[in-house]
């Protein structure tokens, strides 16, 4: 029965892993989020969609990692905005103020990320599936924030929506501040 089990977890990894691996190239342009550098246009390096009926588009990732070792487990998280697969079609500064509002969230979500794993007490037994399922969790958040961004700005074009949420992402940054050290 150990056997069956250990199998299984195998297979697991060898089907999830092809399509973890397949979300981010080895040849994508990244850039790390940092407070003292906004996004530029010539940050977006992507061909614009031309099915697309938006005046840009952003591609963000909040990457985690962590390492089990004799002591517990130690843990990594970046948030970073693709070059490669993000553009721009329409390039004013508005709409670019707008697309840093979705790096922003990234940034938000790497916080409250960091903020659950260090209240994370770790077990051996569950580490696991209890990591998975904090990553999911934030991952789901960061998703629904991000399209309740776009839904609610209408892509950016409801200029008085669009300045609202742009303070609404600052007080979440400001609310966050103290975990911005991952």
């Amino acid at each position: 029965m150990e056997m069956m089990k250990k199998n299984r977890m195998v297979i697991l990894i060898f089907f999830l892993l092809p399509s973890l691996l397949m979300a981010q190239d080895k040849n994508e342009e990244l850039l790390d989020w940092d407070k003292s550098r906004k996004l530029s246009w010539t940050d977006f390096k992507a061909k614009p969609d031309s099915e697309s009926d938006v005046a840009a588009r952003s591609t963000t990732y909040l990457l985690f990692s962590y390492t089990v070792n004799n002591d517990g487990f130690s843990y990594k998280i970046e948030s970073r905005f693709s070059k490669t697969r993000s553009w721009g079609l329409h390039k004013t500064a508005y709409i670019l103020s707008h697309e840093q509002g979705h790096f922003d969230i990234a940034e938000v979500f790497a916080r409250k990320l960091h903020k659950k794993m260090s209240e994370y007490t770790f077990n051996r037994r569950t580490y696991q599936k209890d990591l998975k399922k904090i990553y999911q969790d934030i991952l789901d958040e960061k998703e629904e924030l991000q399209n309740n961004y776009d839904t609610e700005t209408n892509h950016s074009i409801n200029k008085e929506k669009q300045a609202e949420w742009l303070k609404k992402i600052k007080k979440l940054l400001e609310a966050y501040e103290q975990y911005a050290d991952y």
